[in-house]
């Protein structure tokens, strides 16, 4: 049974992630920094709890030392989508704190996950991403939740080129704005979102890797 851990994932997109993940049969382990609500989102959606804080070095030490295998790796985690700010005038403490979450987080995860992650026949690592991150359409909002994801990006691509020759694929996705706690009301429906997540954890061997996607199809760097 195909083994996938999705961090970030007690509510919203990463729950859904789950939920449909579980459905296809695959076996989800449920990444929250809350233990108490990685139980009570792992119950909803058929998925094993894992207590996991992706800035924790300890927690994320462990969760590798106790996870002896792996097929797909969600990093889903992300915080401050920071609205309130502009670049020109950014609380930089806002924008560390925000790449310690949404950068920092899942490297650092995902070199410690890494030597399991090889060890599957068919790896694949996706990186939870945003349009807001395309330096094409890039605007002037959202400073340090943009900035974070941009060099998730850039990671990405970094992964991908290194890992090819492993046979891990490794996509960022964007989910498009969704209807969640971060992305607020107006979004569309979290399964949506979830769905081009999904996509890309369940890729073909011969699928794409080092790219970026919404519902399965390119967005522009």
């Amino acid at each position: 049974m195909t083994v996938a851990l999705v961090t970030g994932a007690n509510r919203g997109i990463g729950r859904e992630v789950c939920r449909q993940l579980a459905a296809r049969g695959h076996r989800v382990l449920l990444g929250a920094r809350s233990a108490e609500a990685a139980e009570r989102a792992a119950e909803e959606t058929g998925a094993t709890p894992v207590r996991l804080d992706v800035t924790s070095a300890a927690d994320v030490e462990r969760a590798a030392a106790e996870i002896g295998e792996l097929d797909i790796l969600v990093n889903n985690a992300a915080i401050t989508y920071d609205t309130w700010q502009r670049a020109s005038s950014a609380d930089l403490s806002v924008v560390r704190a925000a790449a310690e979450t949404n950068l920092y987080g899942p490297w650092r995860l995902t070199q410690a996950l890494l030597p399991v992650l090889r060890r599957s026949r068919h790896g694949r690592i996706v990186n939870v991403s945003s349009e807001a991150a395309s330096l094409t359409n890039m605007g002037g909002g959202t400073p340090a939740y943009t900035a974070s994801k941009v060099a998730l990006n850039a990671l990405t691509c970094m992964l991908a080129a290194e890992l090819r020759a492993d046979g891990i694929l490794v996509n960022a996705v964007c989910p498009g704005w969704v209807a969640t706690g971060m992305g607020g009301p107006g979004g569309r429906p979290v399964a949506d979102g979830a769905a081009g997540v999904v996509w890309a954890a369940t890729l073909p061997d011969d699928g794409p890797t080092g790219g970026f996607f919404r519902d399965g199809r390119p967005l522009p760097w």
